[in-house]
């Protein structure tokens, strides 16, 4: 039975290669939706081997999972994968992904809980600075909330109904076309879901510390999301307007200093919102996103090969 193997040899490669080759590239920076793409397949690939990898597992050390498996498949489909003679190591492989599955689910509801509490506790303190009027119960809140600060600052508090927070500080520093791409920005990060996908992130990274392409997959998203959102708001009011607003959001915070140690990215997007470089040309990036998207399959195509090949 040598398609287990070959999947978590897959995965293996996978895990190793893809971060070093992604994290070593120049054109993730030029384009950051397209290297979220690429980034997740990854992931998906290096999950599905192992899933993959385990139901074989479990069909060759348990009679039982062989017949559930393999119940909707043709005749010879079953043999053709050479299932029962490698029953003795199959089942603690089997085991052994199982409760790799069982502790990413675990780290998935637990990102998820922390996530809703953060939320919670978010929202309770943005009515307690910023309560609702008499008479505002009975009419749909509205998606700006505005905040009495002398700290420049906006963000967007995802939700139910979603709000973009601002703090009187930024407007008052903010232009009127700043503060437009400040809310592009914003709306970018909540139209592409950009938080579910730093969640996820998140719970592969803590549930799994040692492995290097989750950790990787965690950093490269909260800084690929941030340029994807500038992107989505310099394409509608201009890269020196978003960066300075960057620019006016921040410049109190020491992030343009010699050591900045807090939000260092803020002055590499500034720069690069400042000197762009170009785009990839449309038949590269198509190229790029068809062999990420290839990544996911192949283990597809490894584990249905035997199968396939005797239907034919």
């Amino acid at each position: 039975m040598l398609v287990p193997l070959a999947l978590l040899v897959l995965g293996a490669l996978a895990a190793a290669a893809a971060p070093r080759i992604l994290t070593r590239s120049s054109w993730p920076d030029r384009e950051p939706v397209l290297a979220l793409w690429a980034w997740q397949c990854v992931v998906v690939g290096v999950l599905l081997s192992c899933i993959l990898a385990m139901a074989l597992s479990a069909s060759a050390a348990w009679q039982a999972v062989r017949d559930h498996v393999f119940a909707p498949a043709p005749n010879g489909v079953q043999e053709a994968y050479g299932l029962g003679a490698y029953d003795s190591w199959a089942g603690a492989v089997a085991v052994l992904l199982a409760c790799g599955g069982a502790w990413t689910g675990a780290m998935l509801l637990r990102e998820i809980r922390d996530a809703r509490q953060r939320l919670r506790r978010r929202r309770g303190e943005l009515r307690v600075r910023a309560p609702r009027l008499p008479g505002e119960e009975v009419r749909a809140g509205g998606p700006l909330v505005v905040l009495e600060s002398d700290r420049a600052d906006a963000w967007w508090l995802p939700g139910t109904v979603p709000r973009l927070v601002i703090t009187t500080a930024a407007l008052q520093r903010l232009e009127e076309r700043q503060l437009n791409a400040v809310l592009a920005h914003e709306l970018g990060h909540a139209r592409a879901r950009h938080d579910w996908l730093l969640h996820c992130s998140a719970a592969l990274a803590v549930g799994f510390p040692r492995v290097p392409v989750f950790a990787a997959f965690r950093d490269q998203v909260h800084r690929l999301v941030e340029l994807a959102a500038d992107d989505c708001a310099s394409r509608r009011h201009g890269r020196l307007t978003t960066a300075l607003a960057l620019v006016g959001l921040n410049e109190d915070r020491g992030v343009f200093g010699p050591c900045p140690a807090h939000r260092a990215l803020v002055p590499e997007r500034v720069h690069r919102l400042l000197a762009p470089a170009a785009r990839l040309p449309a038949s590269h990036r198509l190229r790029t996103g068809a062999v990420a998207s290839l990544v996911p399959l192949v283990p597809l195509a490894v584990a249905f090969v035997p199968g396939l090949s005797t239907l034919g």
